[in-house]
């Protein structure tokens, strides 16, 4: 008769247990750790998930304009409605095939090629350009006539033949007289005269030398003095500006500045190019004769 086993597989079950924990302490963790939580999903289309992370990231890539509108908009439900109909757009361009089309892989291409290129450069250009108050201020100086001047006030004027037409009527005004239709029905200045005497904004060159340098010295809502010229007498009037039109004019500046910036910019550009072909050996091929034309600037 044979003996029975029972002891026997105890043994052996008791050895495999032993083996497999010493497994796991000598590092086969694949096989004994918990397997990796699968990453959350926040939209399915079609079978192709748009994952947390990957939504995450598209909303960080966003600049901080665009999230502010989202958030007026819906949030980013709205952000995500539409990378959900992205993803649906790009499912039916695949269908079509565009995305094997030969016209798109170049433009692909010359698109890879570009952001080389502005990673090399932002390499290159490792301080960054910037505008010194000094250089803001002469630029600015070269388009004043865009730009309000100091003080920033509205101007109107009422130009009279005679000082003492010009006396009468500052006084009438002084009393409760209204300064815009008086300008309207006596000014003889033509520029301002169909609109109640008003200049608008003041700007440098605006106004006759003899008027502008009275400006700072005026105070708002009353008349000056009459003002002698070679044109008569002119009464003249200042007015605070309309909070739209100072930030108008805060629009300009910062337009202006950033086109001083792109121009510090290109400067920098062109020194490391003319660098880049100082150390270079280039010769044009035959076909170059027949560019005639201005070569574009890079």
């Amino acid at each position: 008769m044979t003996a029975p086993l029972t002891g026997q597989s105890s043994d052996w079950r008791a050895r495999l247990t032993s083996l497999a924990l010493g497994l796991c302490a000598i590092g086969s963790l694949a096989a004994c750790t918990e397997p990796p939580q699968e990453e959350p999903v926040v939209a399915m289309i079609n079978g192709r998930s748009i994952t947390q992370s990957e939504f995450d990231i598209r909303w960080e890539e966003l600049s901080p304009a665009t999230r502010v509108r989202y958030e007026k908009e819906g949030g980013k439900r709205r952000f995500l409605d539409e990378l959900i109909m992205r993803e649906l757009l790009m499912q039916e361009a695949r269908k079509q095939g565009l995305d094997q089309a030969d016209d798109i892989r170049e433009k692909t291409l010359r698109y890879r090629e570009q952001l080389i290129l502005d990673e090399l450069l932002k390499d290159r250009i490792k301080t960054k350009v910037e505008v010194s108050k000094e250089e803001l201020d002469a630029y600015l100086g070269k388009h004043a006539n865009q730009l309000l001047a100091n003080p920033k006030v509205q101007v109107s004027v009422m130009l009279l033949p005679n000082i003492y037409a010009a006396k009468d009527l500052k006084r009438q005004v002084e009393g409760g007289g209204n300064f815009t239709r008086f300008a309207l029905r006596y000014s003889i200045d033509e520029r301002s005269r169909a609109k109640g005497g008003d200049l608008g904004p003041y700007r440098k060159g605006l106004l006759e030398p003899e008027l502008e340098t009275l400006i700072p010295s005026l105070h708002s809502g009353v008349v000056s003095d009459p003002i002698k010229t070679d044109k008569g007498y002119y009464l003249m009037k200042v007015s605070p500006l309309e909070p739209e039109i100072l930030q108008a004019d805060q629009a300009i500046r910062e337009r202006l500045r950033q086109e001083l910036l792109a121009e510090k910019r290109r400067k920098r550009l062109d020194d490391i190019f003319s660098e880049l072909r100082a150390g270079a050996i280039i010769r044009l091929a035959d076909a170059a004769r027949y560019m005639t034309d201005e070569p574009a600037r890079p």
